[in-house]
């Protein structure tokens, strides 16, 4: 666990509603898809907050608005103050400058008919004043030498790589700028396992080094406790539990992270046979529809009346050790 420094993003009531329209020449609005729908968190300097929860829970749209590729329709998000949906010109620069992002991919997210040095070296034609033109060559070579790659490889295409060579050169193109905040948006999940374990590695001796923040998004919650200070847990828009490594995974609160943990494999088999497996009941409700009150009542054990009237809160309650969106949050303690 990291000793948290000062707090450098900070998101508030963060919204995105996608609307959904009927028509061909008038096209008339009848619902909106609520992909994101009241997040909020901070992160602080040299600090990795992780971001779990089922696929279409919201993540990857989380992800584009924090890099600016979407723009909300309500909240703010500020770094170091400055709310990031109001820059334009050079603050916009220098935001696109101080927050870079991995993709999911590595085999998509990297222009098969560029060199590997003309990809990494492409943030510095956009920014030239990180690096002199005469000097760029060896900038790349020393990114590419400082993600475990040989300098070599510069004039190499993507297709001359294996995956995980490819995340590292994704890697070394959001380190050019020296960026401040790295959005990693599922960086590892198109890998073999092995491989992950080796770039999950590598982010971490990188954000040491560095002094780098993280936001890292993935639905694998082993990946995630190992990389991860922090942890939100997000369903249908919302992140419904937010705590430390610790606290989420061995006093987990929320019945959604805990059915989530209860699906984890568990290695040793004296362990397993004294877990309870939670299953859950249903499907995950349409984010264009989510139900009323608490939005995994529909699938809750614990869901009463209230639920269905009134929307919880993400507050710690007495019982809790950190914040939780369930009116009748009861801490579990984990056999992991």
């Amino acid at each position: 666990m990291a000793n948290l420094g000062e707090s450098i993003l900070q998101v508030d009531n963060l919204v995105k509603h996608f609307p959904i329209t009927r028509g061909i020449l008038f096209k008339k609005k009848v619902g909106a898809v609520k992909a994101v729908d009241g997040v909020s968190f901070e992160l602080h300097k040299g600090e990795t907050l992780g971001i779990v929860g089922e696929s279409g829970c919201g993540k990857s749209t989380l992800a584009k608005l924090l890099m600016r590729l979407e723009h909300p329709t309500a909240g703010r998000a500020t770094l170091h103050g400055k709310d990031i949906f109001k820059m334009s010109g050079s603050e916009l620069r220098r935001l696109r400058r101080n927050v870079q992002m991995v993709m999911q991919d590595p085999y998509t997210s990297l222009n098969p008919r560029m060199t590997v040095g003309d990809i990494i070296g492409e943030p510095f034609e956009i920014h030239p004043e990180v690096a002199p033109r005469g000097d760029r060559e060896r900038k790349v070579q020393e990114l590419l030498e400082l993600v475990g790659l040989s300098p070599e490889h510069i004039n190499r295409y993507p297709h001359q790589f294996s995956g995980g060579q490819r995340q590292r050169i994704g890697i070394a193109r959001a380190l050019a700028l020296k960026p401040e905040v790295i959005v990693c948006d599922e960086p590892v999940s198109a890998l073999d396992v092995s491989i992950q374990a080796q770039v999950v590695n590598l982010l971490e001796s990188l954000q040491n080094e560095l002094q780098l923040s993280y936001i890292f998004i993935a639905h694998d919650l082993s990946v995630v406790r190992h990389i991860s200070d922090r942890v939100g847990v997000m369903y249908l828009g919302k992140i419904v539990e937010i705590g430390t490594e610790d606290e989420i995974y061995n006093r987990p609160t929320h019945p959604y992270t805990q059915a989530l943990l209860s699906a984890v494999p568990v290695p040793d088999p004296m362990a397993r046979e004294h877990r309870e497996i939670i299953r859950l009941e249903g499907d995950v409700p349409s984010p264009a529809d989510p139900p009323s009150g608490c939005r995994f009542r529909t699938r809750c054990w614990k869901a009463q009346e209230k639920c269905a009237l009134e929307e919880p809160l993400l507050i710690r309650r007495a019982v809790e050790p950190h914040p939780s969106a369930c009116h009748f949050a009861e801490l579990r303690h984990v056999v992991a």
